[in-house]
């Protein structure tokens, strides 16, 4: 199973349509997860265009986004991997106890939120972060993140630049 994973696209501010060194990406996906901050609902079914769509929503997000179907937080079987996603993971200091300790059944939590790109392992969890592929602040790329799972297992993980 390949996964593309965003967050934080931001728009209409950020994102106008699908930037194409993303369209790359997402074609030939078989899921996408979006980690917040969406920002407008549209986005969603643009995206949902290249395959089915997993978001929770951020604090930028608005009543369209949560009427689209993205809850806080979300639990899903990938190809027998279990995956939590939520948008803001909190402090730096303790993340991945924190995130083990709220998501205990958890394989890996993608989450978004401080526009950092970001893949750690601690406590018994795999925490992961694309980072945005449309508001880089600090970060000399716009990135997303691509998953490749089976049989229960994240075979590889990537973020790759997409700016």
């Amino acid at each position: 199973m390949r996964v593309v994973v965003l967050s934080d696209t931001h728009a209409p501010r950020r994102w106008k349509s699908c930037p194409p060194e993303v369209a790359k990406h997402l074609r030939g996906a078989d899921v996408v997860l979006h980690a917040g901050d969406v920002c407008v609902a549209p986005v969603l079914d643009e995206l949902a265009q290249y395959a089915p769509v997993t978001a929770v929503c951020g604090n930028n997000d608005g009543p369209d986004v949560v009427a689209w179907g993205a809850p806080e937080t979300v639990e899903v079987d990938l190809a027998g991997l279990r995956v939590a996603m939520v948008h803001d993971s909190g402090q730096a200091t303790g993340r991945t106890a924190r995130l083990r300790r709220r998501f205990p059944a958890a394989d890996l939590v993608v989450f978004g939120h401080s526009h950092i790109p970001m893949d750690v392992t601690g406590d018994g969890v795999r925490i992961f972060n694309p980072g945005s592929p449309t508001d880089r602040r600090r970060q000399p790329h716009g990135t997303v993140g691509l998953l490749d799972i089976a049989d229960g297992v994240l075979l590889k993980a990537r973020i790759v630049p997409v700016t």
